[in-house]
């Protein structure tokens, strides 16, 4: 979330304006989901706890979240991108990628379709966006972070090398923490150094992300947009105000889970046949528990007693739940994206962050 919430907060609380801001649960456990630029400046992020957020800046206002007020806004602006295509896959409430290769009003450069949509962004909802253009998913969602906020930054297809020779490996798709510092280890400091390494040994070393690595250190992404995703699972978690122990407690926790969970697969439609156990302990080290059956699982009488016998494995008397989670997968038409045959696209946008 690219303060999407924080701006939707300041623009309807005009005197909150200008002030560094938080949105999350104010409480001893709580979390910063989106961070104002005000806030940022002191080194607030997201996911940041609310706590460590009051120390580094002691007057941060902390504001509730009101997902409804949010999921109507993004309402708005996905009806603004459907002005120009139908080729629009959501990747979260603030961010989407955007196919204008053909496009509903005809504008032949996809920088003029960008501006338009940032100027009826601000026109409709008082608000700003920043996008990205290439001629790929992978540059798109890179130039989305750049010029922020209000930013359009476009990644020709003549410069893209170079554009890549000089991004930090931190800047790739599917680049996380423990890949980087990996990466820093081998030498790889930026694209430019990754572009020098075979294939065959990124594959070595990361199995079949390494492919991608090396053909994203070349400009290449050929994944379409997606219109529709699948589902691959149904989930929910507890984050407890206070660590629990007490086999009792952890039991009646796991039961409401369970029936919360119960209740999303049923809303959803959702079938799957893995559940899995995520509990976060005290010293927020994580472990996952999956178990697998032969039919779809669906029901409290179905998933309880697979819950419990997760649960069985953990040793939570000595190591206290901070958090519990549980989740569905595993659906039976479940398939590997990576193996189905994408088709090159040429007119690209990431909008993300509306301000």
């Amino acid at each position: 979330m690219d303060a999407f919430f924080a701006s939707v907060e300041q623009r309807d609380h005009p005197e909150w304006w200008g002030i560094p801001l938080a949105v999350g649960f104010d409480g001893p456990r709580g979390v910063v989901s989106t961070a104002s630029y005000e806030a940022r400046q002191y080194h607030i992020h997201s996911a940041m706890a609310i706590a460590s957020a009051k120390r580094l800046c002691p007057f941060l206002k902390i504001v509730e979240p009101q997902f409804e007020r949010y999921k109507e806004v993004s309402r708005q602006v996905h009806d603004i991108f459907l002005q120009y295509t139908d080729l629009v896959e959501p990747i979260s409430i603030d961010e989407a990628f955007l196919d204008v290769t053909e496009n509903k009003k005809g504008l032949e450069f996809a920088r003029d379709i960008a501006m338009e949509i940032k100027q009826k962004i601000r026109e409709k909802t008082q608000l700003t966006a920043s996008a990205g253009v290439s001629y790929n998913k992978l540059l798109a969602k890179i130039a989305s972070d750049y010029r922020k906020p209000d930013g359009l930054f476009v990644v020709h297809p003549d410069k893209a090398l170079d554009f890549i020779a000089e991004l930090p490996v931190e800047d790739f798709w599917g680049v996380g923490p423990k890949t980087a510092q990996k990466m820093h280890q081998m030498g790889i400091i930026n694209g430019q150094q990754l572009r020098a390494v075979s294939r065959s040994y990124l594959m070595q070393v990361f199995g079949k992300a390494g492919s991608l690595y090396y053909d994203f250190a070349r400009g290449i992404d050929n994944r379409p947009v997606v219109v529709e995703h699948e589902r691959k699972s149904v989930g929910c978690e507890q984050t407890f105000l206070t660590d629990i122990s007490l086999r009792s407690t952890v039991l009646i926790e796991l039961y409401h889970m369970v029936l919360e969970l119960t209740e999303r697969i049923k809303k959803s439609g959702f079938e799957g046949r893995t559940l899995t156990l995520k509990v976060k302990f005290h010293d927020f080290t994580q472990i996952t528990r999956s178990l697998t059956q032969g039919k779809q699982l669906h029901t409290k009488e179905e998933i309880l007693p697979l819950a419990k016998q997760l649960l069985w494995e953990v040793d939570y008397e000595r190591n206290p739940i901070r958090l519990l989670g549980l989740s569905v997968s595993n659906p039976a038409n479940d398939k590997d994206w990576a193996d189905s045959r994408p088709r090159w696209v040429e007119g690209m946008l990431d909008f993300k962050g509306f301000l």
